[in-house]
């Protein structure tokens, strides 16, 4: 599965939980880290929670990948899913505010996805 194609089946699965503010950035030449970061965003941290393990799940019921490593569970205020090639954040609203992400690539490429 290719990077893009991940980004947006994390997208599905993020829509059914009801994660807003979705957007995936094409990285590719702008960074050496990944491809494609995904950013989701949830209310709370049993929404966040909800919606990486719906990610993780439907990606792995899709191609059969597991992530590589998930990061912050425990709390559910960022919580991170490493596929290599993509890096997936679900955030509480004021931790993505926060830490704003998308700035760091203001030149990157948004990647439509279905539900944004």
């Amino acid at each position: 599965m290719k990077a893009n194609d991940i980004a947006i089946e994390a997208a599905k699965a993020a829509v059914e939980k009801k994660a807003t503010r979705l957007t995936a950035l094409d990285l590719r030449g702008l960074s050496d880290m990944c491809d494609v970061q995904f950013i989701c965003s949830g209310e709370n941290e049993r929404q966040t929670k909800a919606i990486a393990d719906s990610i993780t799940g439907h990606i792995k019921q899709k191609s059969g990948i597991n992530p590589l490593a998930v990061e912050g569970m425990q709390t559910g205020s960022w919580v991170l899913i490493d596929y290599g090639s993509v890096i997936i954040h679900v955030f509480m609203n004021e931790y993505r505010d926060y830490y704003a992400l998308e700035s760091l690539w203001p030149t990157a490429k948004a990647i439509s996805l279905p539900g944004a």
